[in-house]
């Protein structure tokens, strides 16, 4: 089983935030130029909520806001769904599917060490039974 710990070793620790202060106009900048879906909200690194692209679509542009006029903490969600290292995959893919979300803050006390997406557990998940499949042919044949 893997945990979140390995998992972000893997993938890497890098996290992209935005201040709340700041436009969503920039925000969104951010996430076309980084290539991610979401952006944590922080400031002073205090984790203080998660912008996503569902949140610009649904409370921007539906409602006919201007991205350049509307601060982060307007749009943002302020109660963030997190997770810890020591936590397995499996575990974080039933909160995201419990809470329909598909980004995953990692804290340690109170600190962001990380983000991991749907998208990663899913690779993850496939990598494992990928390896399980590997290691029962070699059993099964012999090898």
């Amino acid at each position: 089983m893997t945990t979140i710990e390995r998992l972000i070793e893997l993938k890497g620790r890098e996290v992209w935030s935005v201040d709340p202060d700041s436009s969503v106009y920039d925000a969104i900048a951010l996430m076309a130029e980084k290539g991610v879906g979401a952006l944590l909200v922080m400031r002073g690194g205090k984790l203080e909520g998660i912008l996503s692209e569902r949140d610009y679509a649904r409370k921007v542009i539906l409602k006919g806001r201007s991205s350049a006029d509307t601060p982060v903490r307007e749009i943002m969600t302020a109660n963030v769904y997190y997770v810890h290292p020591e936590q397995s995959v499996e575990q974080c893919m039933a909160l995201m599917t419990d809470k329909r979300i598909r980004h995953l803050p990692v804290l340690v006390d109170d600190r962001v060490v990380g983000v991991v997406s749907i998208g990663d557990l899913v690779r993850s998940v496939i990598s494992d039974k990928e390896h399980l499949i590997e290691q029962l042919e070699s059993y099964i044949t012999g090898r």
